[in-house]
């Protein structure tokens, strides 16, 4: 694990902060202030069972002596607020202080009243600082907050504040997850009272502080975008999964799961994911057919009927381009299938200069969605040329506007016009786009 104090910030009053730029990392103490800022309106994330927690450790603070406890409100459903979660919890279990631990969702957040039962005195809050107003409002009720975040759109926001409670403190690192942050936080904190005390206390012991820092590093590359570290994908894929199980409320036992991840366990899980859907998309393949794209304005390429097997449509697609350029077509795969009564297709391709999306443009204009209401099934047409759009999508299904064509010969009239469109959207992309 790093050096806590190799990634000491400046510290920046938060007035300081406005009238320059902000810095990679900033930790804002701000001014007091006056100014009262609305608390965002929407429905709380409150479950019986959070806000009973939250009476109880009140009147537990009550009744102690020393009535001042620690409230952590941590990110959900994310990693790196659930490991700045565990942090917090190691860290104050290891003082021996009284706390709380509670996810914080941002779909519908807890309201600043629900915290409003006394007995708290200090209140982390771990990879967020909630909806607009919630922190300022939150340090009215608590003697002491302090947010970590890692997020440019939050940087953005705090430096919107005009003037922040004195009581507030705001931490946002752009060069480091939250989880890191937060660990190097309490580790140091840990330090310093290991030397004023002579004891010798850390948050991990060996093994698992080598374990996490390995994770911590995976979770640091996604949550800051780099994408830099080997098998960065087959982590994030591996560790999905684990995501169902950060809640504290409904499993009490996430902590102790928390320390027990390996990133190679989730880099071989996530490996093991990609190669049995590539199995399953392989299995399909042998059904492809070829079809024009654009009515062969845009050449041709490999297509496949994929109903039942809609999840798999990338790994499909992506291995369909590949064949279609061993073939000497385009390198894009197009895979159809039925989804809730609508018959859609879906491009893709490994070459990274060709643009489908443009290609989607063309055919998902006014008059010919890739995504068309059909109620009636045909034979399917028996020839070796390739199809255009429309006409092997009609070889599956005679299309029909919900309602609008009662027969037969209508449906056909009706596509008949929407060829015609397509043809003039095609010749009038090709003409924007002679790259595509």
């Amino acid at each position: 694990m790093d050096n806590p104090s190799s990634h000491r910030p400046a510290m920046h009053r938060l007035s300081l902060a406005l009238r320059s730029k902000w810095k990679s990392c900033v930790v804002a103490t701000p001014v007091s202030t006056s100014e009262s800022l609305r608390l965002h309106k929407a429905r709380s994330f409150r479950s019986s069972a959070s806000l009973d927690a939250l009476q109880a450790h009140a009147r537990a603070a009550g009744e102690r002596e020393n009535p001042n406890s620690y409230l952590v409100l941590y990110d959900y459903p994310s990693f790196s607020g659930a490991f700045a979660a565990l942090f917090a919890h190691l860290y104050l279990s290891r003082r021996l202080l009284p706390f709380l631990v509670l996810p914080f969702s941002s779909v519908e957040p807890f309201r600043v009243e629900d915290f409003n039962v006394g007995g708290v005195d200090t209140c982390y809050l771990l990879n967020f600082i909630g909806p607009k107003g919630f922190a300022i409002e939150l340090s009215r009720i608590i003697p002491r907050v302090i947010a970590f975040d890692h997020r440019k759109s939050t940087m953005a926001r705090i430096s919107q504040f005009r003037e922040c409670p004195e009581n507030l403190e705001l931490r946002i690192y752009t060069s480091k997850c939250s989880a890191r942050a937060v660990y190097d936080f309490f580790s140091e904190k840990l330090s310093e009272m290991n030397s004023s005390s002579g004891d010798s206390v850390s948050l991990l012991n060996q093994e698992d502080e080598d374990r996490v820092a390995t994770v911590l590093r995976y979770l640091e590359d996604t949550d800051l975008r780099r994408w830099e570290l080997p098998d960065i994908k087959a982590f994030n894929i591996g560790i999905k999964d684990e995501r169902a199980k950060l809640n504290c409320v409904t499993n009490p036992h996430v902590f102790k799961q928390l320390l027990e991840i390996d990133a190679g366990d989730m880099i071989a899980k996530g490996y093991s994911y990609t190669c049995a859907r590539q199995d399953d998309a392989n299995k399909l393949l042998d059904k492809a057919f070829k079809i024009w794209l654009g009515r062969g304005l845009y050449g041709e390429c490999l297509a496949i009927r994929a109903d039942g097997n809609s999840d798999l449509s990338h790994e499909i697609g992506v291995e369909l381009s590949r064949r279609s350029k061993a073939a000497g077509l385009r390198p894009i795969g197009a895979v159809v299938f039925m989804q809730r009564s609508n018959l859609k297709m879906c491009l893709r391709s490994t070459d990274r200069s060709t643009d489908t999306s443009e290609i989607a443009k063309v055919c998902q204009s006014e008059a010919v969605p890739l995504i068309i209401r059909s109620v009636q099934h045909t034979v399917p047409v028996q020839t070796n040329e390739p199809l255009a759009e429309m006409e092997c999508l009609r070889s599956f299904k005679w299309i029909f506007s919900k309602g609008e064509n009662k027969t037969v010969k209508q449906a056909m009239e009706k596509g008949a016009a929407a060829d015609k469109v397509l043809e003039s959207a095609c010749l009038r992309s090709r003409e924007q786009h002679p790259n595509c």
